[in-house]
C-alpha cells in the first residue's frame, strides 16, 4: 500500500492487482505532453477559419465579440490512456481544449471545445460541464482588452480628483500609459502615475460584474502603495460604454460619485490622508540592499552552490523525466499549473495523475476591497504566468530548464523561456545513517547514505504573490508535494479601525490577514486501478501490567477503520467554510471519491467570478455515496496556512515558514527500504579496535566527487 502522508491523518490506499508496461516510456510519456507551439497556432487557425464560429484577434476590436481565449491540451480519457499503456491498444487521439468567448452575440457565452485530431485539425465538438450546464458570460476570465476598458473608465472617472490626488500623493492618475519608474533614473518615480489593482469576487451575487479597484503610485512595488482610495466600478455590460464608477471609499469614507468626493474636498469637510513622496533609491518596496549585519561575516561573496561533480543523475527525454527509480511525464497547464501522469516506481505505477487544481485566498479587511478579497487564482490564469527562473535563484545554475508555450488571452503561442527547472538537490541531511557506538570512546561501525532528491519546479506568479511549485522525489520510494508563498503582500491603507484585519508594516500601509489553501489531485493507482480507502488513528489504552500484578499500562495500538462510502470519505479542515463563497474542495484536508471522467477538476477558471454557482461543485462529487471499496479511487488533498502579515514580509513574504505539502509514502509495499538500491552509501569499519588506527571504508562511487564539492577525499575519524 502507499502512504498518502499528512499531518492530521495517516490515510492509505490499499491495492488489489498489479500492471504492467506494454509501449516504451517515451511513448508513454508523449500523449500526456503539452501541446507544441505549431499545434497551439495550428488548432487557433483552424477555429478562426470557421465562419460560423464568427471568430475575431482577442486583442484590439470591441470587447462585445467571439474571441479565442485559451487553448491547451485535452488529456485522453483514462481508460483510453490505461488500454494504450498497459495493454497494447490505439494510441488516443491527440487533442485540444480551446475556450472560447461568444460576446458579440444577443445571449453571450463562453463555451469550451474539443478540438482534433492534432497535428492537423478538422473538426470540433462542444464540451459539456457536469451536469449540462452552460457557462455565463459574466464567470469569464479578465482579458487585457477587458483591462483596457476599466483603464480608459478610471482615467475619466478620476478626472474631477486630480488636485485632490496631486495635493494628497504627489501622484495622479494619467489617461494614457505610463513607464514604469526605474530606480536610479531622475527622481525615481517617473511620472508620478498611479495604477490600480482589483480584486475578486466580482459582486455580491450570481451575474454579477463589479470590481473594487485599490489606487496604488505606481512605483518599484506598487502593491505596497495604496493611496487610501478604492473605487468600485461596474462593467458586466458587453458594451464599455455603459461601465460607470458605482462608489469610492476614501480614507474611510464612502461616495456615491467622483464629484461629491472632489466637492468635499473644495469644501474642506474631507479628512485628506497626505502622503509624503517616496524617496527615490532604497525605497523600502523595493529590493535595494540597505542595513548592516552586525557579525562582520562575508556577504559580498557568493554562497554555496549546487553541483554535478560527475553529471546528471536524471534524463529528461521530451516531457518523460527519469530518476533513480522513478519515472513519470509531465505538463504545464496554462489554466492550473504542473501536471504529472504515469507516476511509477521501478516501473510499478504509483499515481495515474497527481496535479495542482486550485490556489485560494481569503482575507478580512476594513476597507471594501480587503473585505471583498477572495481570491480563487485558477480564475487569473495560475499556469500561464509561469515566467522565466533564474539561474542560481530560482534554481541552481546547474539545473535543466525547459521553456513553455501558452495560447492564453494571446493571438497565438507565446514562448516562456525556462518556465520549468528541473535539478538533483542535496537535502543537507543524510537520507539515513547510523554510528554505533562501542561506548568506551570508539565504534563498531559508521553507516550514512547522503540525502538527495530531484526537483521537478515551476512558479506562477498572479499578481503579487509568487508560488514556488515543487514536486519532489526520493530514493526510497517517497514523493513530496509543496508550494512556497513569496511575493508581495496584498496589503490596503492603514487606518487605526483596521488593525484588528492584520499588522501595520509601514506608515500608511496594512497587510491584511489571509489564509492561503492550496488543492490537490491525486488519482493513486497503486498496482492497478482497484484500490481501497482506510485510515490508521492511534489510540491509547490502559491495561493490567501482566508481568507486575497491580501495576497499570497505557500504551498506544492502530485503530484501523476501512471507509467503503462516500460518507465517511473526507476529513474536514479547521478552517471555517466561507459561506459568501462556496469553494467546497477546501472544507476537507482529505476527500476521496471513484474516479469519474466528468470530475477530472475540483474548481475552474470561471470559480473567481462565479463562486455562487460555480460551474465545478465539489460537493456533488461527494454527494451519490459511492461505494468506494477495490475502485478506482481518486484522492483530494487540501494544504494551507494561515499568513498575519508582518514587518519582517516587507518587501517581499520570504519562503520560510511560508510552505506546506504533503506526501506520498510506501507503507509495506517494498520488503525494504528501496534507496538500498543507490550506489551512494559510506560504510566504515574500525580495523583494530581499540586502537582506531586503521580504519575500512567502503563506498560504491568514487573517493573524491570532486573539487566544486570536496577538495580532498572523504576521510572519517569516529572516536571521542
Amino acid at each position: 500500500m502507499w502512504l498518502l502522508g499528512l499531518s492530521w491523518a495517516l490515510s492509505m490506499l490499499v491495492t488489489t492487482v498489479g500492471s504492467g508496461p506494454a509501449v516504451p516510456p517515451q511513448g508513454r510519456a508523449s500523449i500526456f505532453a503539452d501541446l507544441s507551439a505549431a499545434e497551439l497556432a495550428a488548432v487557433r487557425s483552424f477555429l478562426l477559419s470557421r465562419p460560423e464560429l464568427g471568430l475575431s484577434p482577442s486583442h484590439g476590436g470591441p470587447l462585445a465579440k467571439n474571441s479565442l481565449f485559451l487553448v491547451e491540451l485535452l488529456p485522453p480519457k483514462k481508460r483510453l490512456a490505461l488500454r494504450y499503456l498497459d495493454q497494447g491498444g490505439p494510441r488516443p487521439q491527440r487533442q485540444a481544449r480551446a475556450v472560447v468567448f461568444f460576446g458579440g452575440q444577443a445571449e453571450p457565452n463562453v463555451t469550451e471545445f474539443a478540438v482534433g485530431p492534432l497535428p492537423r485539425p478538422s473538426w470540433y465538438r462542444p464540451l459539456s460541464f457536469k451536469g449540462g450546464r452552460s457557462v455565463p458570460f459574466t464567470a469569464r476570465p479578465m482579458t487585457m482588452r477587458e483591462y483596457e476598458e476599466l483603464h480608459r473608465v478610471l482615467a475619466a472617472a478620476m478626472a474631477p480628483l486630480n488636485r485632490l490626488l496631486r495635493d494628497a500623493t504627489g501622484f495622479w492618475y494619467h489617461n494614457g500609459s505610463c513607464q514604469h519608474p526605474r530606480a536610479g533614473e531622475g527622481d525615481g518615480l517617473g511620472q508620478r502615475c498611479l495604477t490600480f489593482s482589483d480584486v475578486a469576487p466580482r459582486g455580491l451575487a450570481s451575474g454579477e460584474r463589479r470590481s473594487w479597484l485599490i489606487l496604488q503610485r505606481f512605483v518599484e512595488g506598487f502593491f505596497l502603495h495604496p493611496v487610501g482610495l478604492e473605487v468600485l466600478v461596474d462593467h458586466r455590460d458587453p458594451d464599455p460604454r455603459r461601465w460607470g464608477v458605482r462608489q469610492l471609499w476614501y480614507n474611510g469614507r464612502y461616495f456615491s460619485s467622483p464629484q461629491q468626493l472632489a466637492e468635499s474636498y473644495e469644501r474642506g469637510t474631507l479628512e485628506v490622508a497626505r502622503l509624503p513622496l517616496p524617496p527615490s533609491r532604497q525605497l523600502f518596496s523595493s529590493y535595494e540592499p540597505r542595513g548592516r549585519f552586525t557579525t562582520g561575516t562575508p556577504t559580498k561573496v557568493h554562497g554555496a552552490r549546487v553541483c554535478e561533480p560527475q553529471g546528471r543523475r536524471y534524463r529528461l527525454r521530451g516531457n518523460l523525466l527519469e530518476y533513480g527509480g522513478w519515472s513519470l511525464a509531465f505538463r504545464l497547464r496554462s489554466s492550473a499549473g504542473l501536471q504529472l501522469f504515469d507516476l511509477r516506481f521501478n516501473g510499478e505505477r504509483v499515481a495515474y495523475e497527481v496535479s495542482v487544481q486550485e490556489a485560494v485566498a481569503f482575507y478580512g479587511g476594513h476597507s471594501p476591497a480587503a473585505m471583498q478579497t477572495k481570491y480563487m487564482d485558477a480564475g487569473w490564469g495560475m499556469g500561464s504566468v509561469t515566467y522565466e527562473l533564474a539561474p542560481g535563484i530560482d534554481c541552481p545554475s546547474t539545473a535543466t530548464f525547459v521553456d513553455a508555450h501558452h495560447l492564453y488571452d494571446a493571438d497565438g503561442p507565446v514562448r516562456f523561456a525556462r518556465a520549468v527547472c528541473i535539478f538533483e538537490l542535496p537535502t543537507g541531511v543524510p537520507l539515513r545513517r547510523h554510528f554505533d557506538s562501542d561506548f568506551q570512546g570508539g565504534f563498531n561501525f559508521y553507516a550514512g547514505l547522503e540525502g538527495q532528491a530531484l526537483v521537478l519546479r515551476t512558479t506562477s506568479t498572479v499578481y503579487n504573490y509568487d508560488y514556488i511549485w515543487d514536486f519532489l522525489l526520493y530514493p526510497n520510494g517517497v514523493a513530496e508535494a509543496k508550494v512556497h508563498a513569496t511575493g508581495f503582500i496584498h496589503a490596503t491603507f492603514y487606518m487605526p479601525q483596521s488593525q484588528r484585519y492584520g499588522s501595520r508594516v509601514h506608515s500608511h500601509l496594512l497587510g491584511n490577514l489571509h489564509t492561503h489553501l492550496v488543492h490537490y489531485k491525486v488519482d493513486l493507482d497503486v498496482a492497478g486501478t482497484g484500490n481501497s480507502f482506510e485510515t490508521m488513528d492511534i489510540r491509547f489504552e490502559n491495561i493490567s501490567n501482566p508481568w507486575s500484578p497491580g501495576a497499570r499500562v497505557v500504551q498506544p495500538w492502530l485503530h484501523w477503520q476501512p471507509r467503503r462510502s462516500k460518507t465517511g470519505s473526507w476529513v474536514p479542515t479547521q478552517h471555517p467554510h466561507v459561506g459568501f463563497c462556496p469553494m467546497p474542495p477546501d472544507r476537507y484536508h482529505l476527500a476521496v471519491t471513484r474516479h469519474h471522467e466528468n470530475e477530472h477538476s475540483s474548481s475552474s477558471i470561471y470559480a473567481q467570478n462565479e463562486p455562487w454557482e460555480p460551474l465545478v461543485h465539489f460537493e456533488s462529487f461527494l454527494r451519490d455515496n459511492e461505494t468506494i471499496e477495490d475502485q478506482d479511487l481518486v484522492a483530494w488533498v487540501t494544504v494551507g496556512f494561515l499568513h498575519v502579515p508582518h514587518a519582517e514580509d516587507i518587501p517581499n513574504t520570504a519562503t520560510p515558514g511560508n510552505a506546506v505539502g504533503f506526501f506520498l509514502r510506501p507503507f509495506n509495499f517494498f520488503d525494504e527500504d528501496p534507496s538500498v538500491a543507490s550506489r551512494g552509501p559510506v560504510i566504515v569499519r574500525p580495523l583494530d579496535p581499540p586502537a582506531f588506527t586503521r580504519l575500512q571504508i567502503q563506498r560504491w562511487t568514487p573517493a573524491s566527487p570532486g573539487p566544486c564539492s570536496a577538495p580532498a577525499p572523504f576521510t572519517y575519524n569516529g572516536t571521542y
